[in-house]
């Protein structure tokens, strides 16, 4: 009747390859290659990124220790109120 679906062209001078999903390793080098790779990566842009964080998050809570005590009434002042 016809040609098969898969088969309906017939390519010439074309080499094609395939390997059996049984016969193929999903995850090759894995823990070998790519966790440490993924690690050592990770570590260098931390190495970069971290300082300025840190230096930011530390004059940030210097900043607002020193807003929250230049906001507070000094008692000093009041003592002859009444």
């Amino acid at each position: 009747m016809g040609r098969e679906f898969g088969n309906l062209v017939q390519m010439q001078h074309v080499i094609t390859y395939s390997l059996s999903p049984f016969e193929q390793r999903a995850f090759p080098h894995c823990f070998s290659k790519w966790i440490p790779n993924m690690l050592r990566r990770t570590w260098a842009s931390m190495m970069r990124v971290l300082p300025p964080f840190v230096v930011f998050y530390l004059v940030y809570t210097w900043g607002n220790e020193e807003f929250k005590k230049s906001k507070r009434k000094n008692p000093a002042v009041y003592e002859n109120d009444k």
